[in-house]
């Protein structure tokens, strides 16, 4: 019996080798695209805020993109350390 085993192409990307770099004010946003879906990290400095750092260099008061359950909304990061997040949704329209 012959078994016929399809090929799975294996892709690998790295944020630090991003298809495209956004960057502003405090913060980074890296995206990388694979198989048709674009995923992106935000790196956000202490003090950053959307509404401050984000919003004005596109017009906005209030982020747009759809993040789970969210909908316009601010947000901002409370602390001393850096906040890094990953976006599976609207990551090609954040900060754009």
């Amino acid at each position: 019996m012959v078994h016929s085993t399809p090929e799975i192409a294996v892709i690998t990307k790295r944020f630090e080798n991003s298809d495209e770099l956004r960057e502003f004010p405090k913060g980074r946003f890296e995206l990388v695209n694979i198989g048709g879906m674009t995923i992106g990290r935000a790196t956000y400095e202490p003090g950053w805020r959307w509404s401050v750092d984000v919003g004005p260099g596109i017009g906005l008061k209030l982020c747009g993109v759809e993040h789970l359950g969210l909908e316009p909304h601010d947000s901002w990061v409370i602390g001393n350390e850096r906040y890094v997040s990953l976006h599976f949704l609207g990551a090609s329209h954040y900060a754009k």
